[in-house]
């Protein structure tokens, strides 16, 4: 059996945009397509800040209602893809652990960049953080979709592992779309201490080190080009600042593959900032591979 698809909705229009996603990612692997929505009950607040939880037959009201609302979406998506499998459900609790829930057996996981309820400022809190950083699957993060469906796929690459699975993930997608591949490789000279050498860094060979970077970057991509014969490659080795340099080149693409960190970054429960900065500030969707 196929593994599931899963997309956060609640009826937002940036959710709205991350089921179109979906649905055709679904559709062009032949996978089911989960929606799911999650829901924190209001409180009924006191004088002293204290909050009352809804009774039960109260919560089941409004879970019905949701469940009505979807099942009106749900038709009109299979509609337009009538020989999708797609399925419904809506579930109390925190947005982000019940998606990381609902995505452990699933091969994507895509939430819009902005909601209602849960989903309500999913980028710039903890919410987008935690899904990105801790699901067992890839997230698509989808603020916009490019109006004018441009045929290329942005990739960061920089030598570590993980860019490596993103790199996996981009070719994958670019061969089933039939797009081209940009890997973009940014790299800055290393800034230094000016307590441990006051005279300054040591001189740079910037040639050198262009040389070096783009010996890396095709080592990184031989043996994706060997698999995927049939995906043209652009191979962009760039001095600038990785986020900056993404950004540019998704001006031109359908979306950006990143993984959760990159190569000289800390590894912890948080994104590494190149992979934040695209979330805050790319008008395209974000692909964010993990291990």
């Amino acid at each position: 059996m196929k593994r599931t698809i899963v997309v956060g909705y609640d009826g937002s229009e940036h959710a709205a945009q991350a089921v179109v996603f979906a649905a055709a990612e679904a559709e062009k692997r032949d996978a089911p397509l989960r929606l799911v929505h999650a829901f924190t009950p209001p409180m009924g607040g006191a004088g002293l800040g204290y909050g009352a939880v809804l009774p039960v037959d109260a919560l089941e009201t409004m879970r019905d209602g949701i469940a009505t609302n979807m099942e009106d979406d749900v038709s009109r998506i299979r509609a337009k893809h009538p020989n999708l499998t797609i399925e419904s459900t809506v579930i109390l609790g925190n947005s982000a652990a019940v998606l990381l829930e609902q995505a452990e057996e699933a091969q994507l996981l895509v939430v819009g960049s902005r909601g209602l309820g849960g989903f309500r400022g999913m980028l710039l809190g903890s919410t987008g953080i935690q899904v990105a950083s801790h699901a067992s699957c890839p997230v698509v993060v989808v603020r916009a979709l490019p109006a004018d469906a441009p045929r290329r796929v942005v990739v960061g690459v920089d030598g570590s592992d993980l860019s490596q699975a993103a790199l996996a993930w981009g070719f994958d997608y670019a061969s089933r779309h039939g797009m081209t591949l940009n890997a973009v490789h940014a790299w800055t000279i290393p800034s230094f201490d000016l307590l441990a050498a006051p005279a300054g860094p040591a001189p740079v060979d910037v040639d050198t080190i262009t040389e070096e970077e783009q010996r890396s970057a095709a080592e990184s991509l031989a043996g994706f080009r060997d698999r995927y014969p049939d995906v043209a490659v652009e191979e962009t080795v760039v001095k600038e600042s990785a986020t900056k340099a993404l950004l540019e080149a998704a001006k031109n693409a359908s979306l950006i593959v990143v993984g959760t960190h990159g190569r000289g970054e800390v590894m912890a429960a948080v994104l590494g900032s190149v992979s934040q900065a695209l979330l805050r500030k790319a008008e395209v969707p974000v692909v964010v591979v993990g291990t």
